[in-house]
């Protein structure tokens, strides 16, 4: 019997991938309902658009027929994603610029169901 998993992506957010790792490395591991809370209770900037990723793996989990009280977040990762050039600058030595980069992440979450 193969093992189902609900997965969920979220492309193109516009917080860094080092920002966003140390929320996900908050919720590996635990219980859906765990980390919702754990997202809905931490003050950082990207949980409101993790927590809205977290509801929509387990929206694609109940689509899949699963559990809801046995999910669990199986693996969680970013990836960076697109380098935005959006035109900023940092001034420096003798009159010239350096441009300031706008990093993006791509964020992918999988829930399983626990046996």
């Amino acid at each position: 019997m193969e093992e189902k998993i609900a997965r969920a992506y979220l492309k193109q957010l516009r917080v860094t991938p080092r920002k966003v790792k140390i929320v996900l490395d908050l919720i590996r591991g635990k219980d859906a309902a765990v980390a919702c809370g754990i997202l809905a209770n931490t003050n950082k900037l990207v949980c409101a658009d993790l927590l809205k990723l977290l509801k929509s793996a387990i929206a694609n989990a109940e689509v899949k027929g699963m559990d809801t009280d046995k999910l669990y977040v199986a693996e969680c990762f970013v990836t960076p994603g697109m380098l935005k050039n959006m035109k900023r600058i940092q001034p420096r030595a003798k009159g010239s610029a350096y441009r300031i980069i706008k990093r993006t992440s791509h964020i992918t979450m999988a829930l399983k169901e626990r046996a």
